[in-house]
């Protein structure tokens, strides 16, 4: 049996922190290591205990987890993070994004779904609250219209049209997972396919992948590279 995935709780209510760490004491595969009140703590707590994620809240007294996630991802190198909050506000959502999250999900999800999404986040996938998700793409919509590129763009052409087949799966917020069902080959197959686009259009994870796919006008069918 693997090691346990070792989980850092940062949130300012000590009741729901205590909840959420009796659901995950529940889960052979997971142990909670700490917790800490704010985000100033948190990034203390990450350092001292090094673990293997960390959960987040965004509103929290002395430090907020917008600005934490950057310090703990700067101080503690191999460590993921994920934002846990009632905040679905969108200079939240892309900040957070942006300082190194790797999840964002909303306090209203069912345990199987935290569950599944830190399981998920530990194999270098980006789980995302689907109303999240939603808002998250209409802002990058919204920041720029897609933009013709030539066809010599030699970083844009190396895409095989089945890796970008499954960005566009990946824009619409689907899991490794899911993209396997939808397209009948293993999940194995779809990270191989994700993890290739990634160090081809130089991007560190699946929410620049999913600006990339917009932005660049690839949405839609017929807009592959060409010859590929």
């Amino acid at each position: 049996m693997s090691e346990a995935i070792r989980i850092l709780l940062v949130d300012d209510q000590p009741l729901f922190r205590g909840a959420i760490a009796a659901l995950l004491a529940r889960q052979p595969d997971m142990e909670v290591v700490g917790e800490a009140e704010n985000g100033l703590a948190g990034v203390e707590q990450a350092r001292a205990l090094r673990p293997d994620l960390v959960i987040l809240d965004v509103e929290m007294p002395v430090m907020n987890g917008v600005e934490a996630v950057r310090l703990i991802r700067e101080q503690v190198m191999d460590v993921k993070v994920i934002m846990l909050t009632v905040s679905d506000v969108e200079d939240h959502v892309l900040e957070a994004l942006r300082n190194g999250a790797h999840g964002y999900l909303l306090k209203d999800l069912r345990p199987e779904q935290l569950y599944d999404m830190v399981r998920s986040v530990m194999r270098n996938e980006t789980p995302i609250s689907p109303g999240v998700a939603g808002r998250l793409l209409r802002e990058i919509r919204q920041a720029g219209k897609p933009r013709v590129t030539s066809p010599a763009a030699t970083t844009e052409q190396s895409v095989t049209r089945r890796e970008l087949e499954i960005l566009r799966l990946v824009a619409e917020g689907l899991s490794n997972k899911e993209i396997a069902k939808r397209l009948v080959i293993t999940e194995g197959t779809v990270k191989n396919h994700v993890h290739n686009a990634l160090e081809k259009l130089h991007m560190d994870n699946r929410i620049q992948a999913a600006a990339y796919v917009i932005r660049q006008g690839l949405g839609a069918p017929g807009s592959e590279p060409a010859g590929r």
